[in-house]
């Protein structure tokens, strides 16, 4: 078959050489992106002057044919024309005819690819900043259910202190909110247009590339036509922050996990996201958060290979340049679909509040009460520490805890301590009592909700 770029060329490649230089078994995701960049650069080439009004027309009408085409499923692409935009000049010429050539007047596949990853992922991002925002409301929802839900606070992985459960929540809130800013910010680099930049010098022609780029809702231009063409850092920055996201969610995903075992017994999810076990008639395993879990290293991989790809480019194209699109297309859906599984499962999860709860009475979570409670009575912290340690260490030999220890024992070891200390031990005072900003207090927790209902009541995406 005959390629449109074919006149230099005397010999005819072989097929599993095209199939191997191909990426129109991938790129073809940009199909609409495609056609919606011809026609705000046909337009272009029509204000200008640089096609005539007629030919325009023609070429226009042609590609809002195949777009409609498109989106009733009714186009088909060969390997033979290597990518989308030559399968999609293929196609307009075949509705229009030899007119439509005159459609790459003062372009070229560079700025076209460019123009095309651009309109993909600005809208992708959008997409995933509406999911974000659908988990963070679903969290603000949980969290306003349980302030008072008492649970152990963990550092390495052993009870620390107790903590209200929405306390634990909002910290993920607040890790979600980050990476929706990241997105936010990501779109300033997204929101450019490299059209018109054409191969790496720019055109000949009177182009007005600003108009092209309102066209396209393309906020700038790039002003360098090298680096308009060569420019990957929006995408790696998307992958980034996509990997950013997806470790968040895998490590609450990892919690969730060891919340539903049976040593925890915290939460239960429910049948739609778990699995049973072809062997075993008990089990129902977290599968979904495993799985996401699981996805957040191919995120990573993603991301690695794009750099990788990109060190060592010298300006401006590359055919290496098509090893950009797998990587953000895979990321774009695994992100997507990673989001849209958490919410449903944060959404619908069972807490048991009583079993949490329970989990903080039997254990030496409120050390840290006695040992403030006799610092708030004039003991260095220091001494206090010590005192209680070695409280802990008596209880641990005698099998009981420290709420257990009679009144008279307390005070042989400090004189201080009153027949109060035994509500400073309770594991709901010990959370309530935390009234720092930002600490897990029900105050302080409360009014974390409230500032967290406000910021996504004020939060509107600039288009």
């Amino acid at each position: 078959m005959e390629k449109l770029w074919g006149g230099r060329f005397e010999g005819v490649s072989e097929d599993w050489i095209d199939a191997f230089g191909a990426s129109i078994p991938f790129d073809q995701k940009l199909a609409s992106d495609d056609i919606t960049g011809s026609l705000a650069h046909v337009k272009m080439l029509s204000k200008t002057g640089i096609v005539s009004e007629q030919d325009a027309a023609t070429i226009i009408s042609g590609l809002e044919t195949l777009q409609a085409k498109l989106q009733k499923g009714e186009l088909s692409f060969t390997i033979q024309n290597e990518d989308i935009h030559l399968n999609i000049e293929k196609l307009l010429h075949d509705e229009i005819g030899a007119v439509a050539g005159k459609l790459h007047t003062a372009r070229s596949r560079n700025d076209q690819v460019a123009t095309d990853m651009h309109l993909y992922l600005k809208r992708a991002v959008k997409d995933i900043l509406k999911a974000l925002k659908d988990l963070k409301l679903v969290l603000i929802q949980k969290a306003e259910e349980h302030v008072e839900t008492i649970m152990p606070g963990y550092t390495h992985l052993q009870h620390a202190q107790p903590i209200s459960f929405a306390h634990h929540l909002l910290a993920y809130y607040n890790m979600f909110s980050r990476d929706a800013l990241r997105f936010e910010e990501n779109l300033v680099r997204i929101d450019f247009s490299p059209l018109g930049a054409a191969a790496l010098a720019g055109t000949t022609f009177p182009i007005d590339r600003q108009y092209s780029a309102e066209l396209l809702g393309l906020k700038q231009v790039y002003e360098n036509s090298l680096d308009a063409v060569s420019d990957r850092d929006y995408i790696i920055e998307f992958l980034s922050h996509s990997s950013i996201l997806m470790m968040h969610l895998s490590r609450f995903c990892e919690e969730l996990i060891l919340w539903t075992s049976h040593e925890f017994q915290f939460i239960l999810l429910t049948d739609a996201f778990s699995t049973g076990s072809s062997i075993m008639p008990q089990k129902k395993n977290p599968d979904m958060a495993e799985l996401i879990r699981g996805k957040t290293g191919r995120v990573y991989g993603h991301l690695f290979s794009l750099l990788t790809v990109m060190k060592g480019l010298p300006l401006a194209y590359n055919k290496d340049f098509q090893e950009d699109k797998e990587g953000m297309f895979d990321t774009v859906e695994t992100v997507s679909k990673c989001l849209a599984i958490f919410t449903g499962m944060i959404d619908t999860m069972k807490v048991n509040q009583q079993t949490m709860q329970k989990a903080t009475e039997k254990d030496f979570s409120n050390a840290t009460e006695l040992a403030d409670y006799l610092a708030k009575k004039g003991v260095p912290f220091r001494e206090a520490h010590e005192i209680v340690g070695k409280l802990v260490l008596t209880c641990t030999k005698n099998g009981i805890f420290l709420q257990d220890i009679p009144l008279q024992d307390l005070r042989e070891v400090s004189p201080l301590i009153e027949a109060d200390i035994y509500d400073c031990l309770a594991s709901k005072t010990a959370v309530k009592r935390r009234t720092s900003f930002g600490g897990t207090g029900f105050d302080p927790v409360f009014q974390a909700i409230q500032n967290a209902k406000k910021q996504e009541s004020l939060f509107q995406h600039k288009s």
